[in-house]
C-alpha cells in the first residue's frame, strides 16, 4: 500500500469514526473515549446513556451487509479484550448495561446503528 493510500484510508477511518460519534450524540449518548487501545484490543468508540455502555465498533464499506460481515472472531475477541481492559476498575460500570453496538458507515445512505451486534465475552 503506498503512502498517499494509507493516508487516505486513516482519514476516511477518522472521518467515519467522527459521523459515528456525532450519531451517537444525536441519540443521547456520551461518548467516554474513543479510539481505546490496549495489547491486543481496540474499540473505536464506548458511549454511554443512562445506564446502557456501548463498546461500539465503527465500520465504513459500501454495504450494510459488507460491514457487518467484516465484524468476525478476531474482531469480537479484540473488543472484548478491550472492554474488560477498561472496565477493570471501574466499580460504578457493574451496574450498567454492557453492550457490543456497530455503526456503519455506507456510502450516499444514513449511518446504521446496530445495538447489541457484537457479542462480547467480558467474564
Amino acid at each position: 500500500m503506498t503512502k498517499q493510500r494509507r493516508q487516505d484510508a486513516l482519514f476516511h477511518g477518522l472521518r467515519s469514526e467522527w459521523v459515528a460519534a456525532m450519531l451517537l450524540r444525536a441519540k443521547g449518548y456520551r461518548i467516554l473515549v474513543r479510539n481505546y487501545s490496549v495489547p491486543g484490543g481496540e474499540i473505536d468508540i464506548i458511549a454511554q446513556r443512562g445506564t446502557v455502555i456501548a463498546f461500539v465498533e465503527v465500520k465504513a464499506r459500501p454495504t450494510f451487509l459488507r460491514a457487518m460481515a467484516s465484524i468476525d472472531d478476531t474482531k469480537r475477541r479484540r473488543m472484548s479484550r478491550a472492554a474488560a481492559h477498561w472496565l477493570a476498575g471501574k466499580d460504578w460500570a457493574q451496574a450498567c448495561v454492557l453492550r457490543g453496538d456497530a455503526i456503519c458507515i455506507m456510502p450516499w445512505q444514513w449511518p446504521q446503528h446496530v445495538a447489541g451486534a457484537v457479542t462480547l465475552r467480558l467474564g
